[in-house]
């Protein structure tokens, strides 16, 4: 069984980005799954604007989108509720909506890694107490 790659909005700008202090990082983890790479819209939304100033940096992102490089099997209107009480219960992070996300879709594939730079993730957990797997720099 592979293991599941879901991509936070660090990696996929610094994927794109070349100049981006993580660019080297990011394509060494990124190398080390298989595509398609789970997402979901709360962090398409941070990574155009990330990259709004990057010529055609957001139409990037919807190429991989396109291409099926990237993937949205995440339904947020499913998964509120939870979504919901991972925010609450991290509020003094805080969590964000696109952390909650990813960590909402840790849950639902199991064994996956979730690819970030962003130490909040060492602080969530999976069904109450499971840390996450991760790559990060």
């Amino acid at each position: 069984m592979r293991q599941q790659g879901i991509l936070d909005a660090g990696p996929l700008v610094a994927i794109l980005k070349k100049d981006d202090d993580l660019h080297f990082w990011a394509a060494d983890a990124i190398s080390q799954s298989e595509p398609p790479f789970y997402t979901c819209e709360s962090v398409l939304s941070e990574a155009c604007f990330l990259l709004r100033a990057l010529p055609t940096g957001p139409e990037r992102i919807m190429e991989l989108l396109h291409r099926g490089w990237l993937e949205i099997p995440f339904r947020l209107a499913d998964e509120a509720p939870r979504v919901y009480a991972l925010m609450r219960r991290y509020a003094d992070v805080p969590m964000t909506l696109a952390d909650a996300c990813l960590v909402r879709m840790a849950e639902q594939y199991e064994g996956s890694v979730i690819l970030t730079h962003d130490s909040d993730f060492r602080i969530y957990r999976i069904h109450g107490r499971k840390a996450i797997t991760l790559a990060m720099p």
